[in-house]
């Protein structure tokens, strides 16, 4: 019979309430093979495994690459439909990237995860399992990339967003919506994401630092993440992708160094473009050699990075995965 594994990670799916604090619960993730509704999946037998059991917080980009193989080789069986990872929310948005820029495979993949405990009154763990595995179920879902579903929303992983500290609708993904949702026992797909790409590596580089500017800000902590030794740098700017004046000096001197930075934005929606030429501008820090991000989000700037520098580390080579919308190029003595 044909299966769906339920690949498990840990998070707040499965943490109990000791005392006044939620902690991890030694048997959390195994409680999710009991979750009643599955026992009404016919369509395929219900396999939990488990990775990990830690919170989201803890979770580091070798865990995720190491998630990615693991995955990689469960979808190699042929028995298997499809893969449910569970995740607590805090870092789902990074780890579910990881996995949409790296698994090889076109089955679908869908991470989940919840905001309240196991035994917290009103808790969303066992309706989200359930629903995620309904969408890994759904034909519609093989190609359509990593996805999130919590609260019934399908989410693309490249897209989506915790939003909100505490409310079940915490996920969203901000300038794109949902790419459908899960109505009682029915998959529903208003659309598919056109921006998902893959990028197939034998490595990550796990050194990469994500800055985020701010005003009076002189650019020391660019510089002391190179002393540091990290190998490539996020920097999330203001609005377009601008930066205070003095943090173009140092992005300057770090492109030089050989470190590729990547600029993004606070915002959350519009495209990172270099409009601005005035000293820190995003067209000033491109013409210094800065890279523009296409997606805004620091976070996933992040991890694309850590993908791309497992393929190359020349900066002008890691440009093209970033810029393959924006036409205009920095040109000498503009």
């Amino acid at each position: 019979m044909k299966k769906v594994v339920i690949l498990t990670t840990g998070g707040t799916i499965a943490m109990v309430k000791k005392g006044e604090s939620v902690v991890p619960y030694e048997k959390g993730n195994m409680l999710i093979s009991e979750i009643p509704d599955l026992e009404k999946i016919k369509d395929a037998k219900i396999e939990v495994v488990e990775f990990s059991n830690i919170p989201s917080p803890h979770m580091t980009p070798n865990d995720m690459w190491k998630l990615s193989k693991t995955i990689n080789r469960i979808l190699e069986d042929e028995d298997v439909l499809g893969i449910v990872v569970t995740h607590g929310t805090d870092t789902l948005e990074e780890t579910s990237y990881l996995l949409d820029l790296t698994l090889k495979s076109e089955k679908p993949v869908v991470c989940t995860a919840a905001m309240r405990n196991i035994g917290e009154l009103g808790t969303d763990g066992p309706r989200n399992v359930y629903s995620s595995v309904l969408t890994v179920l759904s034909p519609q879902s093989y190609g359509m990339g990593v996805m999130v579903c919590l609260n019934d929303e399908i989410h693309a992983a490249r897209e989506v967003t915790k939003t909100y500290t505490s409310n079940v609708a915490t996920f969203d993904s901000p300038g794109y919506g949902p790419l459908g949702i899960v109505d009682e026992d029915t998959v529903i797909f208003f659309r598919k994401s056109l921006t998902r790409e893959k990028i197939l590596v034998e490595r990550i580089e796990e050194k990469i630092a994500l800055i985020k500017t701010f005003t009076g800000d002189q650019g020391d902590f660019l510089k002391l993440a190179v002393k540091l030794g990290y190998k490539g740098i996020v920097l999330e700017g203001f609005g377009r992708g601008n930066v205070p004046h003095l943090v173009a000096d140092a992005v300057e001197e770090v492109v030089k160094s050989g470190i590729p930075v990547v600029v993004t934005s606070r915002c959350f929606k519009g495209r990172v473009y270099p409009v601005y030429g005035y000293k820190g501008g995003g067209a000033d820090l491109r013409k210094r050699g800065a890279i523009m991000s296409e997606h805004p989000i620091g976070q996933k700037a992040k991890i694309k990075l850590m993908v791309v520098m497992g393929k190359t580390s020349k900066i002008e080579e890691i440009r093209k995965y970033f810029e393959k919308d924006i036409k205009r190029r920095p040109k000498e003595n503009e």
